[in-house]
């Protein structure tokens, strides 16, 4: 199978969990109107929405079987970094799919049946059992994560501004994280979205971002509880999370910030030099992936070996993507 266009892309062609659980979303809006912020065309400000985005993406995490990574909402787009948890899915019994599945959609009167722990009918187990797969896979699916998170917003937003049409644009874009490198360059990239785009000065002043979420619950001593956690090291029976230590990506995430907010390429710290050297990849090299990744990659991020066998396993042209697999090494 051949794309030539990631946008245009099937949605399936795009999506291969054997390969990773991680993926990076982005949602544009059409016409003039702003997500949030200040439209300078209109006058108005609608800052007000990026608490309707925040809340919502939060409520979807607690449904679904997909976990929250990094985030960031924009003046006219959104950005989030999603982990896919099959195996969370796979452990749920049929009635905590239907429960979770009716948080959101009400069901028909047989699931609503099932779940409330009333008797199913011998002639109605086959279509409840059909039901329950249907909810099972939907809810460890990105597409419908993306659909529940865009098409509320969009109505909300259209009855507000009194208008009727598309929001958003026809597709959110979406990219495959292939390796630790590129799952942190990316979230290290949609953290600093309001720093690169001028909006805040540091980190913990970007509002409505994973960014400044993580700085406030580490002064407590603590992590979000509604975002992917740092677990360090990799072990065995370990919890998921991202394995790396929320120290080190705190201060990878801040000194990547002031080199973008100062323009001085050499001040980094010892210790994140270090990081990079673990993550071999060099000073010049991370400064390109985490101000410019929406550039470089239009498809799936990873090493070259990497992405040959994601393109194999979705039937893909390796070519079509590897012309940036240099930038996530330390030449």
């Amino acid at each position: 199978m051949v794309t030539t266009s990631l946008k245009n892309a099937a949605r399936r062609t795009q999506i291969s969990v054997e390969d990773t659980p991680f993926y990076h979303c982005c949602s544009r809006v059409v016409r003039r109107a702003f997500l949030c912020g200040d439209d300078s065309y209109s006058g108005k400000n609608y800052d007000h929405r990026r608490a309707w985005v925040e809340s919502l993406l939060f409520e979807l995490e607690a449904v679904f079987a997909i976990d929250v990574a990094a985030f960031a909402v924009m003046s006219n787009h959104l950005h989030v970094v999603l982990r896919v948890d099959i195996d969370r899915t796979n452990r749920w019994t049929d009635r905590e799919v239907l429960e979770q599945w009716h948080k959101l959609f009400k069901g028909d009167e047989l699931t609503q049946k099932f779940a409330k722990g009333e008797l199913v009918e011998p002639h109605q187990v086959l279509r409840l059992k059909h039901a329950i797969a249907i909810y099972r896979s939907r809810l460890c699916d990105i597409s419908w994560f993306m659909r529940c998170l865009n098409e509320p917003i969009a109505r909300q937003a259209n009855q507000e501004d009194n208008c009727s049409g598309r929001f958003w644009e026809g597709r959110f874009k979406s990219q495959a994280l292939l390796d630790e490198t590129a799952v942190l360059a990316c979230m290290t990239y949609v953290d600093l979205n309001p720093i690169r785009a001028k909006m805040a000065d540091t980190p913990a002043q970007s509002d409505h971002t994973s960014i400044q979420l993580r700085i406030r619950a580490a002064l407590k001593g603590d992590q979000p509880s509604n975002l992917l956690p740092f677990i360090g090291k990799e072990r065995d029976n370990q919890p998921n999370g991202i394995a790396f230590t929320l120290k080190d990506y705190l201060e990878l995430v801040e000194d990547t910030g002031r080199i973008i907010r100062n323009d001085k390429r050499g001040a980094i710290s010892e210790n994140s030099a270090n990081l990079l050297t673990r993550l071999n990849i060099s000073h010049e090299n991370w400064l390109k992936l985490t101000t410019e990744f929406g550039k470089l990659f239009r498809g799936p991020v990873g090493t070259l070996q990497e992405l040959t066998d994601y393109c194999e396993h979705l039937e893909k042209r390796r070519r079509h993507f590897a012309k940036c697999c240099r930038y996530l090494n330390a030449g």
